[in-house]
């Protein structure tokens, strides 16, 4: 059996310019990054933006084991396999993020037949977007700092500094950092830490930027803290904006590249969905359904973390209707939720159903029996999940796409294009006049399905302090392991008589929401005991190895 390297390897791609008339774009409208890559050039968007919209259609999936169930392998595959069947389509993905590379996860270009190439280049620096993202990030910090050392004029409370450094990798040993030690030249010494850089307001706030200009504009919107007399302190006092916009202005930019099948897509954008809100840009997302009559797009994690993050922060920002959802569902991950049972599992599937369901739109789950285990009875537990599924008037397709690509994804792509024959009712699943406090309880009782929540001492005093700043009537963003519908990631299938816990809350005003910090969640993830970067390795002659 081949490995998804030796099966992207050995690709026939088309040049990217070849990839982008199949969309409408001349040459002049893309910048290449190479043969086989390319940014969009600034004004294509203006050019188009009066064309009507494609229809859109978001892949999720049910809560997950550690390795992932293939959501993005499946947005590829109903991609490929939708221009099968004639339709003109798009597919809208995240960038990966170095840290599930090198730890346990994987990458983000998907597998087997489905994938998107140059799939090395994509999992590793691709265009450099990470990493403009991250030294941005890190100019604002060591601004504050320079900033306390040369007098603080601005008169920031060094204690009440919130703005951490970022870096995408996973390093545990950087969570909490002491900066500023050594000599008097060498700064005012205080707490710090590392975020992973996808998890980083920067990064969110590309992902919501509709343009540069606007992405300028939430970057000064940014609070690094407070003022000894509480005020609060942005990126625009400190005179930072300008600068990090300057290191953004191409990452902003979606990214082009292709499948296996040669069909077009756009990976831009990589906000990790358990502690960010888990979804490709705006301006990727909004460009793509002018260009194609159908576009996939995909959200991380299961539906309880970025589906409910695409519904109630991308899909409100951008103004976004969604006409359809695939739900990712595998037999592997029906059985962990259910130790070992197909029918305690299923219930886990079955409350994905009915929060996706909540939003106005109707699923369909992509089932993939091959993920299963050896003792495994496919037809009797096939002909199972089908029967329960029907009880909520969902129908389940066989998913097969990392065997067959777009072939395989027929029967997802045939009983998605029934469900967009009826348009959805797309609606959020709140108001933001609601205040954050009953924001949170909201999800956490209709999607999580809690009984109450807990906020520590410190998350009711930081959220009173929002609120006496003037940040009211904002969305959002709850951060909380992704195994598990609660804050416990031992509690699989769908648990019942539990209470969230939220220990802190941070504020992303330059993103536009809200982060709650539930559980044990980490911003900055650690390696497992054996990392997949263990067995990476390139040849003489640049050929790498071992990427999954």
């Amino acid at each position: 059996m081949q490995s998804d390297i030796e099966i992207a390897q050995a690709a026939r791609m088309e040049h990217i310019s070849s990839i982008a008339k199949k969309i409408g774009l001349a040459d002049n409208d893309i910048e290449l990054y190479g043969n086989h890559k390319a940014k969009i050039a600034d004004g294509v968007y203006d050019r188009v933006k009066d064309k009507p919209d494609g229809k859109l259609i978001l892949v999720t999936a049910m809560s997950p084991t550690k390795y992932g169930e293939g959501k993005t392998t499946l947005s590829v595959g109903l991609g490929q396999a939708l221009w099968k069947l004639g339709k003109k389509t798009m597919i809208c993905l995240r960038e990966p993020s170095l840290g599930p590379v090198f730890g346990i996860k994987g990458g983000a270009a998907g597998g087997g037949f489905a994938q998107v190439v140059p799939m090395e280049d994509i999992n590793l620096h691709y265009t450099g977007d990470i990493h403009a993202i991250g030294t941005a990030n890190n100019l604002l910090a060591a601004m504050i700092d320079n900033h306390l050392h040369q007098g603080n004029a601005l008169n920031i409370d060094e204690r009440s500094i919130t703005w951490r450094r970022a870096m995408d990798m996973n390093d545990r040993a950087l969570r909490n950092i002491i900066v500023g030690l050594g000599a008097r030249a060498d700064g005012v010494p205080r707490q710090d830490g590392f975020d992973i850089t996808v998890a980083s307001q920067v990064m969110a706030i590309l992902c919501l930027s509709s343009d540069l200009a606007d992405l300028r504009e939430r970057l000064g919107r940014i609070v690094i803290g407070a003022t000894h007399d509480g005020k609060p302190v942005t990126a625009a006092d400190l005179k930072a904006h300008g600068a990090m916009a300057a290191l953004l202005k191409d990452a902003i930019k979606p990214n082009l590249v292709q499948t296996l099948e040669n069909t077009p897509v756009f990976i831009h954008g990589g906000p990790f969905a358990n502690i960010a809100h888990g979804c490709n840009s705006i301006a990727a997302t909004r460009l793509a359904l002018k260009l194609a009559d159908y576009v996939v797009t995909e959200a991380g994690f299961g539906a309880d973390l970025g589906a409910e993050k695409f519904f109630d922060i991308k899909c409100r920002f951008a103004g976004l209707k969604p006409a359809a959802v695939a739900i990712v569902a595998t037999m592997r991950a029906i059985k962990h939720n259910g130790a070992g049972s197909v029918e305690a599992g299923v219930k886990n599937l079955g409350r994905h159903i009915e929060n996706v369901k909540k939003y106005g739109v109707t699923p369909v789950v992509a089932l993939n029996v091959g993920l299963n285990t050896e003792d495994a009875d496919p037809e009797r537990e096939l002909a199972y999940v089908r029967e329960y599924c029907a009880e909520f008037g969902v129908e389940v397709a066989v998913n097969e796409v990392w065997e067959k690509g777009g072939d395989g994804g027929v029967d997802v792509a045939e009983k998605v294009l029934k469900v967009l024959e009826t348009p959805s009712t797309f609606k959020p699943l709140y108001e933001t006049n609601l205040s954050p406090e009953e924001i949170i309880e909201k999800i956490a009782k209709e999607i999580y399905r809690a009984d109450g929540v807990t906020f520590s001492p410190k998350a009711k005093k930081d959220l009173a302090k929002f609120k006496e700043w003037g940040y009211t009537n904002l969305p959002v963003c709850i951060a909380k392991t992704q195994y598990s519908f609660s804050d416990n990631q031992t509690l699989l299938g769908a648990p019942e008589g539990f209470t969230v816990t939220i220990r802190e809350v941070r504020l992303s005003a330059g993103a536009g929401f809200i982060v709650a910090l539930a559980g044990d969640v980490m911003t900055m993830p650690g390696l497992p005991k054996i990392p997949s970067a263990e067995v990476v390795d390139v040849d003489a002659s640049g050929k790498i190895q071992g990427l999954f």
